[in-house]
């Protein structure tokens, strides 16, 4: 099975009728995504890829039924009245796709969600993919790329994949599934500080389904996302194989590597640090980026030839 997205989940698009929402929704219909539909205040009652807008998530809803998951491609500053419009209209899953979100706005969005049981992935994410069933988002570029770079599951092979980093989300996938493993879903949780899902929360979703074999970890300085994934990796919470890079290696204290979320303040979020405290919880952290795929098939047992 695939987590946070597949081939039944409904999805709509806010920001729809934009340059970005319309190109972003073309991708992930050619991908095989269940878009039912997107809307745009005041662009009600037009059509975008053969799809309903409507001029409120309320409206769409009505209409359409329930709705799994919402992408946002709104500007920033507009991301968290759409978050909480989505919210209201029932929606349990929304993805913030832009950056340079407020991170006032982010700990709004934070608090509404944890106030009506809803979550979030981002802001400023790339999105998620399962291959062969579904992507949010833009990841993957082009639908025909995406299907010709990302291996679908294989039994006994298969990895989830979370990054922290959007570029190299498709990266991790494209190279693992040259060396022949398989690919359940991959996540990129965001850049930012304040973020919905993080590494150890979807780290959960991928030891809860029978279908990933092991966890592929694109890590990064800053935060404590990939310290947490040891404690849960320590306290018996996650007991599939992890195999982790962390990026930033040479950053010093103040450095901010790519963007808001992986800065080293003091102590906190080194690369030592981290590469510590996933080595003591018995993960596989290799030293480069191009080591993963042998780090993940010497971790699943899989001969480098298969």
């Amino acid at each position: 099975m695939a987590i946070i997205i597949d081939q039944d989940k409904k999805v709509c698009v806010q920001g729809i009728t934009g340059r970005e929402g319309r190109a972003r929704t073309r991708l992930m219909k050619s991908f095989g995504t269940n878009v039912v539909g997107g809307c745009t205040p005041g662009k009600g009652g037009q059509e975008v890829e053969g799809l309903p807008v409507f001029d409120t998530v309320k409206e769409l809803v009505d209409q359409v039924g329930i709705v799994d998951v919402s992408v946002i491609f709104v500007p920033a500053r507009l991301v968290k009245a759409a978050a909480i419009e989505a919210m209201e209209g029932g929606i349990k899953r929304i993805m913030l796709v832009p950056d340079r979100v407020p991170v006032w706005d982010a700990m709004a969005i934070a608090k509404h969600a944890k106030s009506c049981g809803a979550d979030f992935i981002g802001p400023n994410t790339l999105g998620v993919i399962s291959p062969g069933r579904g992507v949010l988002g833009m990841i993957g570029g082009r639908a025909e790329s995406a299907r010709q770079w990302f291996n679908e599951p294989i039994p006994g092979k298969t990895v989830g994949v979370i990054s922290r980093s959007g570029g190299m989300s498709s990266s991790c996938g494209y190279y693992l599934s040259r060396v022949g493993l398989g690919i359940s879903t991959i996540c990129h949780v965001g850049g930012d500080s304040v973020l919905g899902l993080r590494i150890p929360d979807v780290a959960l979703m991928f030891q809860a389904d029978p279908e990933t074999d092991a966890i592929v970890i694109f890590g990064e300085i800053g935060g404590s996302q990939e310290e947490q994934l040891a404690e849960l990796m320590e306290s018996g919470q996650v007991t599939k194989p992890v195999i982790a890079y962390i990026g930033g290696k040479a950053a010093r204290e103040g450095t901010r590597f790519s963007h808001a979320g992986a800065i080293i303040e003091g102590n906190r979020g080194t690369h030592a640090g981290k590469v510590a405290a996933l080595q003591a919880a018995g993960a596989t952290v290799v030293d480069g980026f191009g080591d993963l795929p042998a780090g993940a098939l010497a971790a699943l047992g899989v001969p480098a030839s298969s």
